[in-house]
């Protein structure tokens, strides 16, 4: 696995500031608990509750965070669930709740969980590593055109989204199948006329596999369920900080922050995203895309008002 760098780490510390009155952080994307593990390190009153539903990554994370023992707390669930924190006794809310919404490094560069166009693996996809939930392979091998198309578009923002849909279905009609990560890539290619391939600025697969996780996770109704949760959880003058990747998860953010400020719950601090320095982009490619947004509850506004 490739060393795990955590995307806009300085932003995220700054925002919590003052980090002494931290009391709950939730990090409602463990992941490999590298943003948790420096919050721990500087808020020395601060306890963590962290969910995560890949039993992969809350391994690590548990290693990680062996020298915090008594202070953090792993939650293997969907973050969809945030909500449910408000059921435990004696329930105060969460200081600050914090999203990272990219994919692992431990994801990526393991091929057999399928999620990467550049590591060879079977068609998975699956955050959980579930037995009974729908794969990759599943939607490649039985959608329609018209079904493919929607979440191309919708989620991978592909302006090719028909032509690869079609030549997915037709490869599929003419008794081709896709096992592999590396079949997907191979069919795309032949999808696709070359001197558009060499126009796109990117792999030509990668959208298409940023929708196919999506879809495989039902990851915008999971995000749309935890902002809702989060709000409710969230303790008075508390941060929700989301660090999104692509334009459809930025736009949902910063469509609910607006909400919630119209709703009188807080406002957006700063108003606009942050984004990476130039320094971090350099060192680290992966938080090219990076933006972060940060929301501040009222002092005033009680979990009690957000029902």
């Amino acid at each position: 696995m490739r060393e795990h760098v955590s995307v806009m780490l300085g932003e995220v510390l700054a925002a919590l500031e003052p980090v002494n009155e931290v009391k709950v952080f939730v990090d409602a994307t463990l992941g490999l608990a590298g943003h948790s593990l420096e919050i721990l390190k500087r808020a020395k009153n601060a306890s963590l509750i962290g969910f995560d539903q890949d039993p992969q990554a809350r391994e690590i994370a548990e290693e990680r965070l062996s020298s915090f023992q008594g202070r953090y707390e792993i939650i293997a669930d969907n973050f969809r669930n945030i909500e449910n924190l408000q059921e435990r006794d004696g329930w105060q809310g969460a200081s600050a709740i914090l999203f990272d919404l990219g994919v692992s490094n431990l994801q990526i560069t393991e091929g057999e969980r399928g999620f990467s166009f550049q590591e060879n693996g079977p068609l998975d996809m699956r955050m959980n590593c579930g037995d009974e939930e729908l794969t990759a392979k599943d939607i490649l091998s039985e959608w329609s055109i018209k079904d493919l198309t929607q979440i191309f578009r919708d989620y991978g923002e592909d302006p090719f989204a028909y032509q690869i849909a079609r030549g997915i279905v037709r490869n599929r009609e003419q008794g081709g199948t896709l096992e592999t990560t590396e079949d997907l890539v191979t069919l795309i290619r032949k999808i696709l006329p070359a001197p558009v391939q060499r126009k796109m600025g990117g792999h030509p697969a990668r959208k298409i596999f940023q929708a196919l996780r999506i879809a495989v996770n039902d990851e915008i109704q999971a995000l749309d369920e935890a902002l809702e949760g989060a709000i409710k959880v969230l303790a008075p003058g508390g941060r929700i900080l989301v660090i999104s990747y692509h334009s459809l998860e930025d736009r949902m953010v910063k469509k609910r922050f607006r909400k919630w400020s119209e709703e009188e719950l807080g406002a957006p601090s700063p108003r606009k995203a942050l984004v990476p320095t130039d320094e971090e982009i350099e060192a680290n490619y992966k938080s090219r895309s990076a933006k972060l947004r940060i929301f501040k509850a009222n002092e005033s506004t009680g979990k009690e008002n957000r029902r």
